[in-house]
């Protein structure tokens, strides 16, 4: 069961003697317990420290509103880019499908056994071929009919049924979104692609794969950004294949991939285990 007192602050900055005492000396003078403590450091010269701590909040003996401004002074101090996750606020997530239901499916139903700890309170597609599944778990399907000449009004009426929504989730969502209405969500949209990226971004992976002879399949979940399966990475699986193996067969081994890595990635977001630095990330265990 998920503990309201728990905390999470997730820090970036550049490497330099005396984050972690600071930190942690900050946290103990207001009475915050921490539990867990996790770094990394990309260069013990030049590089940048990133930091998660996760800590107990039942003894803090000032506000969220004075720990953060008394926090921003020495995050002021020290260059630290940082944000803080209080664990009594659940997420709500939407997610986008189109035709394919196996991410979907998959994501409703570890919500549902309780091991996605999130509201979901829409579903989003330009089908109407998923209605039924939303409907089975209660949550609300609203249908689009995007074409090139009014994916512009779309995506506004989109935006209309997004309020109060935390993050994205495109569980095979085969429309590509608009840099305007990415730039709504900076990295809070997670995509799953069915390849191993950067390997057959775009369309048809699994035809281009299988063209190409590879022995190996994968998918990739990643933040969605403006460049198209360019986005930071977040989790990656592969599957071994043969020359035996057609385009169907790919498509359907790489089912269970795609369904195992994106499930992964949401559930990392959702734990705020994810740092985005440049156009990669740091994902603390």
């Amino acid at each position: 069961m998920k503990n309201n007192k728990i905390a999470k602050l997730l820090i970036c900055c550049r490497d330099r003697k005396g984050i972690v005492a600071k930190v942690s000396n900050f946290l103990f003078k207001n009475g915050a317990n921490i539990i867990q403590s996790d770094q990394y450091t990309t260069d013990y010269q030049n590089g940048h420290f990133f930091m998660r701590i996760e800590f107990d909040q039942t003894n803090l003996s000032i506000s969220k509103q004075i720990f953060e401004k008394k926090f921003s002074l020495i995050a002021e101090n020290l260059e630290i880019k940082w944000s803080l996750y209080e664990g009594k606020k659940k997420k709500r997530m939407a997610i986008f499908v189109s035709k394919e239901g196996h991410c979907l499916f998959d994501l409703l139903w570890r919500w549902k056994s309780g091991e996605l700890d999130v509201d979901i309170p829409v579903i989003i597609s330009n089908h109407n071929d998923l209605k039924l599944l939303a409907e089975d778990f209660n949550i609300t399907y609203h249908h689009f009919n995007i074409s090139k000449e009014n994916k512009e009004d779309q995506e506004k009426e989109i935006l209309k049924h997004l309020y109060n929504i935390d993050f994205i989730v495109l569980a095979r969502y085969m429309q590509i979104l608009s840099a305007k209405f990415i730039n709504h969500y900076p990295s809070k949209i997670i995509n799953i692609h069915h390849s191993f990226l950067p390997a057959f971004a775009g369309a048809k992976p699994y035809e281009k794969a299988y063209q190409r002879g590879v022995k190996l399949i994968g998918a990739t979940a990643h933040y969605a950004t403006t460049n198209l399966d360019e986005g930071p990475i977040i989790e990656q699986d592969v599957l071994r294949v043969t020359h035996k193996d057609n385009p169907s067969d790919l498509k359907h081994k790489g089912q269970d991939i795609e369904k195992a890595v994106l499930a992964k990635a949401v559930k990392w977001h959702l734990e705020d285990r994810i740092i985005v630095h440049n156009n990669k990330t740091i994902v603390f265990s």
